[in-house]
């Protein structure tokens, strides 16, 4: 075994980050002083330097990097995406039949989630209160949702963090790239270099994260103890749940409504490829593998997969617009917060939208989660809440994500007539390249 091998992967490291901060936490709330109704006393060694010291202090350092991100990765991540319709001649029905698809199974994995959390309630019951001084500002009207989308100064909506207006602002200015001819290729290289720099400052930042799980999980049971436990359990099944309802239900209906396909030889194709994905939770890291599969397995021309599959995986997070919902309204509910009507229209856009900027990279969910609580007026600090299981749902998330960009994929290509369909119905096809998607091992 060489040295990288012996490494222990991140997903491990953040596993042993949520146990000793679980262990710790308990410890902590153990061997702190239960007050007494009415009578006064000091916070001792253990609440003083280690709950409200050390563990608050690291918690907060790391939401404070997530919340970093969020401006930088969205612009730029937008922009590069958008960049990529650069021959409008040749993908303008392409490109709309795939963005149409990718945003309408994002808007029902979120409306799934978010009525599933609504029915299950996994929040309710937790005595969790917001910290002392917030108070959450009035939400806007839809009316205003919707007139406020242009931003009036796209530096302002930076600046504040107004993250509806930041991706108008991309997204047009994205356009504006592809239509601007040489000039527009250098700066769609430029916006490339800056994609590259930041997809390593989050890898950067996601190599800390097995510390800040520690500290949000000590922190959040050395004042809790067990009692956020079950519900902590709740929420980590009913997302695992959403997640499987909407790759074996909702992707197979799809794909026999708009292809009249067998969608049992199409989940059975993907299996190699969703559990690479499973174990990189990177849609991008999993790229080359889907792009093999949906070809060489699926049928579908390389002219279509070619496009469909990599704006997929920079557009396509249907399983990170699950866990914004389920997380959304979790959090509301610990919180004690009602979400209004308009609330979770916000939610469904934002997530539906936003999920156009979410790199294809492990942990990035746990950004836009930041900016979706922001936007309707929750605290960012509830991420704490979900954030130990939130690595093990990553990875589920990134399998579900794949498959969607398959599924639009093979149905793209057949309205275009480019699948070849006994490609689709031969089960030895699903054999041929095995090897091809299975991780090396040695």
């Amino acid at each position: 075994m060489t040295k990288q091998q012996g490494k222990l992967g991140l997903t491990a490291r953040i596993v042993i980050g949520m146990v000793l901060g679980f262990i710790t936490g308990l410890i902590c709330f153990y061997f702190t002083p239960t007050p007494v109704p009415g009578v006064k006393t000091e916070p001792g060694f253990i609440q003083t330097w280690l709950t409200q010291g050390l563990f608050q202090i690291g918690g907060q350092l790391f939401i404070a990097s997530l919340k970093m991100l969020v401006v930088p990765l969205v612009f730029v991540s937008l922009v590069c995406g958008t960049c990529s319709l650069s021959d409008p001649s040749k993908l303008g029905r392409l490109s709309g039949k795939a963005i149409g698809l990718y945003l309408l199974t994002t808007a029902i994995a979120i409306s799934l989630a978010i009525s599933m959390a609504l029915i299950v309630k996994p929040g309710v019951g937790v005595d969790r209160h917001v910290e002392e001084g917030y108070t959450p500002a009035a939400p806007p009207s839809l009316t205003d949702v919707f007139t406020n989308l242009v931003p009036t100064n796209p530096i302002e909506a930076m600046a504040s963090g107004n993250m509806l207006q930041i991706i108008v602002f991309a997204v047009l200015f994205g356009v504006a790239v592809a239509l601007s001819g040489k000039a527009g290729a250098r700066i769609a290289k430029l916006f490339e270099d800056f994609n590259e720099v930041i997809m390593k400052l989050v890898t950067i930042l996601m190599n800390l994260a097995p510390y800040g799980v520690f500290f949000l999980m000590a922190k959040l049971f050395a004042g809790s103890g067990l009692e956020t436990l079950g519900n902590l359990i709740k929420y980590f099944l009913l997302v695992l749940a959403v997640l499987l309802m909407h790759a074996f239900i909702s992707y197979p209906l799809l794909l026999k409504l708009l292809t009249r396909l067998n969608p049992f030889m199409f989940l059975r194709k993907m299996r190699d490829a969703a559990l690479f994905a499973f174990s990189t939770a990177s849609s991008n890291a999993t790229l080359p593998v889907t792009l093999e599969t949906v070809t060489k397995k699926l049928g579908a021309k390389n002219s279509i997969a070619s496009f469909t599959v990599p704006l997929g995986a920079t557009i396509n997070m249907d399983g990170t617009a699950i866990m914004q919902g389920v997380a959304t309204v979790f959090i509301a509910q610990v919180y004690g917060m009602d979400l209004s009507l308009t609330d979770f229209l916000m939610v469904v856009l934002t997530a539906t939208l936003a999920s156009v900027g979410t790199a294809g990279v492990p942990g990035v969910g746990l950004v836009m989660l930041a900016m979706v609580l922001t936007q309707v007026n929750l605290p960012v600090e509830g991420i704490g809440l979900i954030i130990g299981v939130d690595r093990l749902l990553d990875m589920t998330r990134t399998a579900v994500n794949i498959t969607g960009d398959a599924m639009v994929t093979v149905a793209v290509a057949k309205s275009e007539g480019e699948l070849d369909e006994e490609v689709f119905n031969d089960p030895a096809a699903a054999r041929k390249e095995e090897e091809v998607h299975l991780p090396h091992r040695s």
